[in-house]
């Protein structure tokens, strides 16, 4: 607010009618927050709280790092188990990084069928999962 009155202040030369004062002002102070809120959304910050740290000796954190490769290395298996339209959905929105439209275009299909198929594919992939940690 104190950045819009300080703009607002800025520009009044370029005021052309007294009586259009008011919806000027608010038109500052309307953009001045369009523009923080999307700077905003930019960056997200994370509070300390969320995120986790281990701090440990060296020996720690390889086993660390041999338990992510298990992990990602059964994630790949599993995924490998699941119809070839789903490992494909998945491979290209998870792994390559394709979002919907681009995944769409490169399967030939809607892009309505597209999310569809990327939400059953991450349900089964995640069932199968959890079958196999039990």
């Amino acid at each position: 607010m104190q950045e819009s009155f300080l703009s607002a202040f800025t520009k009044l030369d370029t005021l052309k009618e007294a009586a259009m004062f008011g919806a000027w002002l608010k038109r500052i102070v309307v953009n001045n927050s369009i523009y923080h809120y999307k700077q905003n959304c930019k960056h997200q910050d994370v509070s300390l709280d969320d995120v986790m740290y281990k701090i440990g000796n060296d020996q720690g954190i390889a086993e660390d790092d041999d338990m992510m490769t298990i992990k990602a290395s059964q994630i790949i298996a599993t995924m490998k188990t699941l119809k070839d339209n789903y490992q494909v959905s998945l491979s290209l929105h998870l792994i390559e990084g394709y979002d919907y439209e681009e995944i769409s275009e490169i399967m030939n299909i809607s892009h309505a069928n597209c999310r569809t198929m990327i939400s059953r594919a991450k349900d089964s992939l995640r069932q199968k999962l959890l079958l196999f940690s039990r």
